[in-house]
């Protein structure tokens, strides 16, 4: 947190001048000790001198309040996550042949490609979405667009390929993305994130491709595009049918460190409630920016309440005393 005009601060210097009256005006409230042998009258006695303490208490809530109100007064700044309504999704989809294992029913594709719709359809009407596959190659089947229903068309031409060239999707899909963003007057700043992401399903290592997944990676790090991960699929994927059907595995350790080095998110999904839970989990937070915000009117608002809490509880003690 910053502040606008830290020179306001210098009020807090008045708190002494309201703090030391009140203690010493409770001090002296206090009754001198007597010897009483009726005990009636003692405990009532005992009752009153208890009861100046409690005028401490408006006393320590107007203290808050100037000092709520000094700190609005300085207009303090405060850096906030804040929603754009023009972000840039990239969905990048791993369409290698082993996407059509069944270990996620009914196959890996066929669940990716449901949870991919559901996240489309929640997104905001203005955010802009695209859809990179890569098998052997990669291939643009979309680039970004506020039609959302063209995207979602769109995935359903997905179909299992043969390998994986998962570097040259991800350098694809941040080739894309900066593209996006250049149209949309948005330039890439060094240290500070775009307001875009690529999300990225994949159900295996590489096996295709000279670009390498964590070379791709670099060059979105170096973009400000984060990339979501999610390694799809069990390690008891099985390609084909037949006691000769090979095992085909996801690689979550590489999915961590893809998001690892763009400041993505990343996850593991063994069934279609797990991959459904993840692009949820990403559509509640992509989209978002760190701005810098005036939150003096919060402080105003606290010294409101604090004021008004200890002028009404000064005129209650006050009566309670009078009793």
């Amino acid at each position: 947190m910053s502040l606008g005009a830290p020179t306001a601060l210098l009020v807090l210097l008045a708190i002494p001048a309201v703090l030391v009256p009140a203690v010493l005006v409770a001090r002296r409230r206090r009754p001198r000790a007597t010897a009483f042998t009726n005990l009636a009258v003692l405990e009532a006695v005992a009752r009153s001198a208890r009861r100046p303490r409690r005028r401490l208490v408006p006393a320590a809530l107007l203290v808050l309040a100037l000092a709520a109100a000094a700190t609005a007064a300085a207009r303090p700044q405060a850096r906030l996550p804040v929603r754009v309504d023009n972000a840039t999704i990239v969905l990048l989809v791993d369409v290698s042949g082993s996407m059509s294992a069944r270990d996620v029913e009914p196959t890996r594709l066929d669940a990716a490609v449901a949870a991919m719709r559901g996240f489309v359809q929640r997104l905001p009407p203005g955010f802009k979405v695209g859809l990179v596959q890569f098998s052997d190659q990669p291939e643009v089947l979309a680039s970004p667009t506020a039609d959302h229903t063209r995207i979602s068309e769109n995935l359903g031409l997905l179909v299992p390929d043969s390998g994986t060239a998962l570097g040259a999707g991800l350098a694809t899909a941040v080739q894309l993305t900066r593209a996006a963003l250049r149209r949309d007057g948005i330039a890439a700043v060094p240290g500070k994130r775009l307001p875009a992401a690529i999300i990225l399903l994949s159900d295996g290592k590489q096996n295709q491709g000279r670009i390498q997944p964590l070379q791709a990676a670099a060059l979105a790090r170096s973009a400000g595009i984060p990339v979501d991960t999610v390694a799809l699929g069990t390690r008891h994927g099985i390609l084909g049918f037949g006691p000769f059907a090979p095992r085909v595995a996801p690689a979550p350790e590489l999915m961590r460190r893809i998001a690892k080095e763009t400041g993505g998110a990343t996850a593991t999904a063994k069934d279609t409630r797990e991959l459904t839970t993840f692009y949820r989990r990403v559509g509640s937070s992509v989209g978002h920016a760190t701005r810098t915000r005036d939150v003096g009117a919060w402080f105003a608002t606290a010294a409101a309440v604090l004021l008004a809490s200890a002028a009404a509880l000064s005129r209650l003690f006050s009566g309670a005393l009078s009793l």
